[in-house]
């Protein structure tokens, strides 16, 4: 299951994103994502773990908690919408 993670601090990097949902099951990856013209943290990640009752209490039992005071957002994560940016418009 993906999860997505918002109103992270600035310095949480991937590493502490991943040990957030560790105690809660197999994590196979945790991203914080960056600005690409700054390259600093945008204040949200997205973390993708294996099992999916682990991933539903992890989201349960962390929406809502305060990390380096802030209270972070966990949910399930949506597709992405596709976008056309390239349209050519007359």
């Amino acid at each position: 299951m993906n999860i997505y993670v918002s109103n992270l601090a600035f310095n949480i990097q991937d590493e502490d994103l991943k040990a957030f949902f560790t105690p809660y099951g197999e994590v196979t990856s945790a991203k914080i994502i960056n600005d690409r013209e700054t390259g600093r943290s945008r204040g949200f990640g997205f973390v993708e773990m294996t099992d999916e009752e682990a991933s539903k209490k992890a989201i349960a039992e962390l929406d809502g908690t305060s990390v380096d005071n802030r209270t972070i957002t966990v949910t399930e994560a949506k597709p992405k919408e596709k976008t056309n940016r390239n349209r050519n418009w007359m």
